[in-house]
């Protein structure tokens, strides 16, 4: 490719480049005075005169607007700078999570005592027991029945942290190593039959630790991480081994949902209906208020079949610990950070919406659900709200729709069809990364609001302020399919080139994050290998046909032998991608076709 620059030049300029502190402030008010309305020019008094409790109290209600256009607008506008948090606010975010937290545990202790005494529960009368059957029998439905080799096959790791490994080594690789928390009611559950389903990984463990190798932990810990400058959002850090299992469960229920048109894989049809919708009100889109901490112990008790309850109870943790090591017992059945609790309010929304929709007598009703957003026919909106209340979820009635021009799931937002996505600016522009997407998310937001023709000229002067504030040897323009790695644009603003000898297609530079790796041998990086090549099939078929040649690598002192057996583990190299260490490189990548924005007009 064609270039001014070279790679070397490139990296050095992103290497050095640092964003002027200014630069935020000034594109907050290029884009604000883009969308030109008083409310935009509401929202930049208020952040610009430092009134940053009062930003964050300010909504927006869609039925006010009579024109999609003008809505998204001040949409855009409002929600801006709503999840931002270099908001100088007087709130103790730390506080604010804490109390909403202790709130939602009450919620579910006296959703607990409700449903453990049926007989004094004002609510469990009328509709809310036939609901409450039928959406047992429907999970009943969704689940069957699982066999012990799914469990195995279906058992991997989480990105994250756990309470025993944290910081850059958190791998695969180093999880096989090192990784020995565990509770003791998944102790008991799963030690006979663990150096059976992993011998390798068991043969490993016991070599290094011991026969007694687990680390017996109380529980999960509770900690805090940003969400906006209102307030923190609370999780909780599971013990590793529980989160491998849990990770399985979680697997094993988003298969069975997919059975009946549920793809947790996939936001897409959320997307779709919410368009939909918005342009004939026929379906609700709902979300709900801290729904992973209102999933209360006594509710999955009722709802899930023995055995899978079984299941689910032995991989969670009881009991929280938080900062100054105070232990408390768990009122809801699993927190933010379980490796199952995305999959069980899905599958307790899927089943609780399936019911209503049975009770009402609707004719083939259209059911999404992904998480907690969930798609439902308008007219069953009502007794969905009263029954998951009864429950002990509660509907978030400012971000639920069903009737006027609005809808918003899954991070897609329409009014009359009028595509309304905003725009979240998170944290200060601190790089040429953070820089690249902030300018792509306005050049797409002027391409939504040129109807996906061309680009909304109206837009361009915060575009241009943000590409003219990078260096000249990084702004190199990229197709929309490629991502944050430059400035997407049409194909003749780009300097791609194309391709050669048969080959479609134009080749482009990008300045692409990869992970920094690091080296390693043993056992924990030929399970993580075979982790990784097990995902493709059954890792209990690979594990039972590779048992001794697994046992017959960690004995040979010579590659030759490991090649013949497994060359692939070997071509996939030997090393592992340190967690949240990155490093940048100049990449030449070939796209077949350019999807062009449309020029500005």
């Amino acid at each position: 490719m064609k270039t001014e620059f070279s790679n070397a030049d490139i990296l050095k300029n992103a290497r050095d480049y640092r964003v002027p502190h200014q630069m935020t402030d000034e594109t907050i008010f290029q884009l604000l005075s883009s969308i030109d309305t008083p409310r935009s020019l509401m929202i930049w008094l208020l952040y610009s005169n430092g009134e940053h409790d009062q930003l964050t109290k300010v909504d927006i209600d869609p039925n006010s607007y009579l024109n999609g256009m003008v809505f998204r607008d001040d949409y855009v506008a409002t929600l801006l700078l709503s999840k931002s948090v270099f908001l100088k606010t007087s709130f103790d975010r730390k506080k604010v999570a804490f109390d909403k937290f202790e709130e939602y545990e009450l919620l579910c202790s006296h959703t607990n005592s409700r449903f453990r005494n049926p007989s004094l529960d004002p609510l469990n009368n009328g509709s809310n027991v036939w609901l409450l059957n039928a959406t047992k029998r429907k999970i009943q439905q969704v689940l069957a029945d699982f066999s012990g080799d799914e469990l195995v096959d279906d058992a991997n790791w989480g990105p994250g942290v756990s309470t025993l490994l944290k910081g850059e080594c958190v791998s695969g690789y180093n999880k096989f190593s090192a990784e020995r928390g565990i509770t003791r009611d998944l102790y008991a559950l799963v030690s006979d039959w663990f150096p059976v389903a992993y011998p390798s990984w068991s043969d490993h463990l016991s070599r290094e630790y011991g026969e007694s190798w687990a680390v017996f932990e109380a529980g999960n810990k509770i900690v805090t991480v940003p969400k906006n400058s209102k307030t923190d959002r609370v999780i909780a850090i599971e013990p590793g081994i529980n989160l491998w299992f849990q990770k399985a469960a979680g697997s094993m229920i988003r298969r069975r949902l997919l059975r009946f048109g549920i793809d947790l894989n996939d936001q897409s049809r959320n997307s779709s209906l919410a368009y939909l919708s918005s342009r004939d009100n026929g379906l609700a889109t709902v979300d709900f208020s801290s729904a992973s901490d209102s999933i209360a112990s006594a509710v999955v008790e009722e709802l899930i079949p023995p055995r899978w309850f079984l299941l689910l109870n032995s991989f969670r943790s009881k009991v929280g610990i938080d900062s100054n090591g105070s232990v408390r017992r768990w009122q809801k059945f699993s927190s933010m950070g379980n490796g199952y609790t995305f999959e069980l309010e899905s599958l307790i929304f899927f089943a609780a919406a399936s019911a209503v929709s049975e009770f009402m007598q609707l004719d083939s009703p259209v059911i999404s659900v992904y998480g907690d957003d969930v798609v439902l026919p308008a007219a069953a909106i009502d007794l969905f709200t009263s029954f998951s209340e009864f429950l002990g979820f509660r509907v978030n009635t400012e971000k639920s729709f069903s009737n006027g021009p609005f809808r918003e799931s899954c991070g897609s937002h329409y009014y009359l069809g009028v595509d309304c996505k905003p725009i979240f600016l998170k944290e200060r522009l601190s790089n040429v990364e953070t820089v690249y997407k902030l300018a792509n998310h306005v050049r797409l937001l002027a391409h939504r609001s040129g109807h996906l023709d061309y680009c909304d000229r109206k837009y361009l002067g915060c575009w241009r302020h943000l590409v003219r504030g990078i260096p000249r040897a990084l702004q190199l323009v990229v197709p929309t399919t490629a991502g944050d790695v430059g400035l997407i644009g049409n194909l003749d603003e780009s300097g791609a080139t194309r391709a050669r000898y048969g080959v479609e297609g134009h080749f482009y530079l990008s300045l692409a994050s990869i992970g920094v790796t690091r080296r390693g041998d043993g056992q924990g990086l030929i399970l993580a290998q075979l982790r990784r090549l097990g995902r493709s099939g059954s890792l209990t078929d690979h594990g039972r046909q590779l048992s001794l040649s697994i046992q017959l690598m960690m004995r040979t002192p010579t590659r030759g032998l490991l090649w013949m057996l497994r060359p692939d583990l070997i071509a996939s190299g030997e090393s592992y991608t340190l967690r949240g260490r990155i490093r940048r490189t100049v990449c030449r990548s070939l796209v077949s076709r350019w999807y062009n924005l449309g020029p500005w007009l």
